[in-house]
């Protein structure tokens, strides 16, 4: 046990000193663009992670998390276009904003089970999705340009190496936060609420209350890996509230590991990765993927992060 431990602790220190020298490395190669590409892999992976916590963790098959991310990322555009620059106002807003709306969600739907539970959240993700198509002043479904980044404490993050840094920084931050969470009394709570609602409900614990603080959790951070998104794409459109990406995130985390620590990180570098080198390649990129997902469901059913642990 103590040397399983040790080995995990060594992946760790080596996964993050890997991302450290990455922009150094790619740099050094002439593939600046790589930079950019490894910022959206690890704000996706925030979003995975999200997911992954009432997924993985809950039980909750929720397919509208999309409409979190989305709602984040134009809580952004609407403040930087009212010349609201100040990072500590913008992304906690977007932060509240998808909170606000996870509840609203949540109340509702966390009262159904099973496959009304996901149409439920499908139906309010479409409801919000054409709320921001709705919006002509922000560009309606052409989408909308955002000619400025957060200033974030005076860093010059057009700089995509600076900005990347600092998109690691919350990487870290949550992902430790996300750790302590699932550890606490609460996720040994959820994970219990997973396994067996109805007896965890007859031992007196306030079900309910509890998945609908994981939903609520859950909103939050997708509300902020938008914000992030946002500003490192500078443009929002309602196709990031659309289903599909919603069905991409579950994807991520199946592919990576339901109720695994760093299984929606590695569902979304895997994906996302794939999806970068296929393309170059072929057109049909998806059919990879497909035989990709037949693996993890006949050799990893727990997702490829659970191969570690198995052996």
């Amino acid at each position: 046990m103590m040397l399983l431990f040790r080995r995990h602790r060594l992946l760790e220190w080596a996964g993050l000193l890997s991302l450290l020298v990455f922009p150094w490395l790619v740099g050094s190669l002439g593939l600046d663009f790589y930079v950019s590409f490894m910022t959206r892999v690890l704000i996706i992976g925030v979003a995975a992670t999200s997911l992954n916590l009432i997924l993985g963790y809950g039980g909750m098959v929720a397919l509208g998390h999309a409409a979190f991310v989305g709602a984040g990322a134009y809580v952004v555009a609407m403040m930087l276009d009212a010349q609201w620059e100040a990072v500590w106002l913008v992304w906690p807003a977007a932060v509240l904003f998808s909170a606000a709306l996870a509840w609203l969600i949540g109340v509702i739907s966390l009262r159904t089970h099973g496959v009304y539970f996901i149409m439920i959240t499908l139906a309010f993700a479409q409801m919000v999705y054409y709320f921001f198509v709705s919006l002509r002043q922000y560009g309606g479904e052409d989408g909308f340009n955002l000619y400025e980044r957060v200033n974030i404490l005076g860093l010059d993050t057009d700089n995509e190496i600076i900005f990347y840094y600092v998109v690691l920084a919350v990487f870290i931050a949550l992902l430790v936060a996300f750790s302590r969470l699932i550890r606490s009394h609460f996720g040994m709570a959820l994970i219990g609420i997973r396994e067996n609602e109805n007896r965890m409900q007859a031992l007196g614990y306030p079900v309910f209350r509890l998945k609908l603080v994981a939903f609520v959790i859950s909103g939050a951070v997708a509300g902020l890996a938008g914000a992030l998104l946002a500003d490192l794409n500078q443009f929002v459109s309602p196709a990031l509230l659309h289903w599909t990406q919603s069905a991409d995130y579950i994807i991520m985390v199946l592919v990576g590991g339901m109720g695994l620590r760093y299984g929606g990180v590695l569902g979304a570098a895997i994906i996302l990765g794939l999806e970068e080198f296929l393309r170059q390649w072929t057109e049909f990129w998806h059919l990879p993927l497909g035989l990709l997902l037949l693996f993890v469901v006949f050799v990893a059913p727990r997702g490829l992060a659970s191969l570690q642990r198995t052996r």
